[in-house]
């Protein structure tokens, strides 16, 4: 039984993702109790933004205090590529201005005395989905795949019960993937997964297919705003976004088997609207069996799964002193 300073320990989350940073205070048990949300300025100096990201953890740190918890560890979710255990971010595509940054030094510098944990941010939401989300209530779950789908698309994979992350943690990076001899820019080449099944990448398709309507510099939510609002144009980039989408996933079912693939962000906003023309694209391509054996689904822990996600790098590391582990009952 956990005593009452045990509860009172929480971890303090950074979703930082290539358009918005959450940062949130939750618990061992994958509960919100704060949030506060910024724009993440991606393609700005990092030096730049970095102050006004370490400003809000301050605060939301101070109100921690006087309410009478004490942060126990910092988790961060963050896109890749990246060195994992180091916090170092590499190349990620989706934030231009955070490339070659020591983030775990520096959170480490302006946090003194609160250890630090990074963790992909596609791995974080395998994990959030796993313990808390589609996996709560499935017993039999060993094989789980999940799929980011925000501004970039990036996946964490789950097998027989543990995450992959591979030998130089980049495990996962499928929006590098070419899936096209030509199309939309992304992920530095055209016809990658990312270039058309993204956020970004959706925009890029309308600008091609509609460029009196739409430019690369219009705003993901726009467009997405325009796909539940049923606008025939809009719907139709949906469906090609949709179809190419499928195309990854049944190379993803072949390869891995997965019982089921979960997604994020996008997937939960737009729903069947993607997943409809993947599902079609996965019945004609992928193999029967494993077809058969997989479930494409939302997440299910839906607005929340950014924020339980920016918890995981800690929940689920032995160092951190908060490690949650997936109890007999889910087994």
């Amino acid at each position: 039984m956990e005593n009452m300073q045990t509860r009172s320990r929480t971890i303090l989350g950074l979703d930082i993702g290539g358009t918005k940073t959450a940062c949130v205070e939750g618990t061992r048990d994958g509960r919100i109790l704060q949030r506060v949300e910024m724009a993440t300025r991606a393609a700005e100096p990092f030096l730049a933004t970095f102050p006004e990201i370490a400003g809000q953890a301050r605060a939301l740190i101070d109100e921690v205090v006087r309410e009478g918890r004490t942060i126990a560890a910092i988790s961060v979710s963050i896109g890749g590529p990246l060195k994992i255990e180091e916090g170092f971010l590499l190349d990620p595509p989706h934030l231009p201005g955070w490339h070659n940054i020591p983030l775990k030094a520096r959170l480490m510098e302006a946090f003194p005395g609160i250890p630090v944990f990074i963790e992909h941010d596609g791995n974080a939401g395998a994990l959030a989905e796993f313990h808390f989300g589609v996996g709560r209530n499935r017993r039999d779950l060993r094989h789980l795949i999940f799929l980011t789908f925000g501004t970039g698309v990036g996946g964490g994979f789950i097998v027989n019960g543990q995450i992959v992350r591979g030998a130089s943690d980049t495990a996962g990076e499928i929006g590098h993937w070419r899936l096209a001899e030509d199309g939309p820019l992304g992920f530095g080449k055209r016809g990658s997964w990312e270039s058309f099944a993204s956020g970004a990448g959706m925009v890029e398709l309308a600008a091609q297919m509609y460029p009196a309507r739409w430019s690369a510099a219009t705003p993901i939510r726009t467009l997405v705003e325009a796909m539940l609002a049923s606008d025939p144009d809009a719907l139709q980039v949906a469906e090609v976004a949709g179809k190419w989408m499928g195309r990854g996933l049944s190379l993803l079912i072949d390869a891995l088997n997965p019982q089921v693939i979960v997604f994020g962000s996008l997937g939960v906003a737009l729903g069947d609207l993607i997943l409809g023309p993947a599902r079609k694209v996965i019945a004609e391509e992928a193999l029967p069996q494993a077809a058969a054996a997989c479930e494409l689904v939302p997440s299910m822990l839906g607005q929340h799964i950014g924020d339980v996600a920016a918890l995981m790098a800690a929940l689920t590391h032995p160092a951190s002193g908060m490690r949650v582990e997936r109890t007999p009952a889910y087994e």
